[in-house]
């Protein structure tokens, strides 16, 4: 298809075409290297780890779509999946866990210009961003997915290899368990924690 227009192709015929076309692949790479990179970032904790380990992801990508096989699962999920293998690995030869900096996230949904208010909120902050830090791999995973990448249950069921209701309840028992960790009485940012759920902890005060 000599003249096509890559950006016109949708996602499956753009990977089928990118088995044995280069230029295919660097439209794949344009479509998807924000949000792989977005995703490693905060599961390490820095731009320079983040931009080699995105590279990588790529390198690898490259290496083996010619035997990419489609199973009805977006193809961004098999990207997600190498970023996940190489970010596992990455923790593995580090001799302490990186902090995963979901304050930028939450910053990002918390404003506020009064000045007096400040030291409390970076406080507020620090006690949430401490209890997300103590959650098990997978529910860190989902918040990520969650919040910074802004996919939906369904998306991040396919993603995580659950159904779209087991994510619904992982997701729901997650809040649940940030909500008992912050016992102070200072209300979380109502960015990530639904007012569902600060009413539930009202009421318990």
């Amino acid at each position: 298809m000599p003249g096509v227009d890559l950006k016109l192709l949708d996602e499956r015929e753009l990977v089928e075409r990118a088995k044995s076309d280069p230029d295919a692949f660097g439209e794949i790479y344009e479509r998807h290297v924000q949000r792989i990179y977005n995703y490693i970032y905060y599961r390490t904790g820095n731009h320079h780890d983040a931009e080699d380990l995105t590279a990588r992801v790529f390198h690898r990508a490259l290496r083996h779509i010619p035997t990419y096989t489609d199973r009805g699962v977006p193809f961004t999920a098999w990207l997600y999946r190498i970023a996940h293998n190489l970010v596992a690995n990455w923790h593995r030869d580090q001799s302490r866990r990186k902090v995963i900096p979901l304050d930028e996230l939450i910053l990002s949904r918390v404003r506020t210009e009064a000045p007096e208010s400040a030291a409390e909120d970076s406080e507020e902050r620090a006690r949430l961003l401490g209890a997300i830090r103590r959650l098990p791999e997978e529910r860190q995973q989902l918040l990520i997915l969650k919040f910074v990448q802004r996919l939906s249950n369904a998306e991040i069921g396919k993603l995580m290899g659950r159904s779209e209701g087991a994510i619904k309840s992982l997701y729901h028992r997650t809040l649940l368990a940030l909500r008992d960790e912050l016992q102070s009485g200072q209300t979380p940012p109502v960015a990530l924690l639904p007012r569902r759920f600060l009413r539930r902890r009202r009421r318990r005060r």
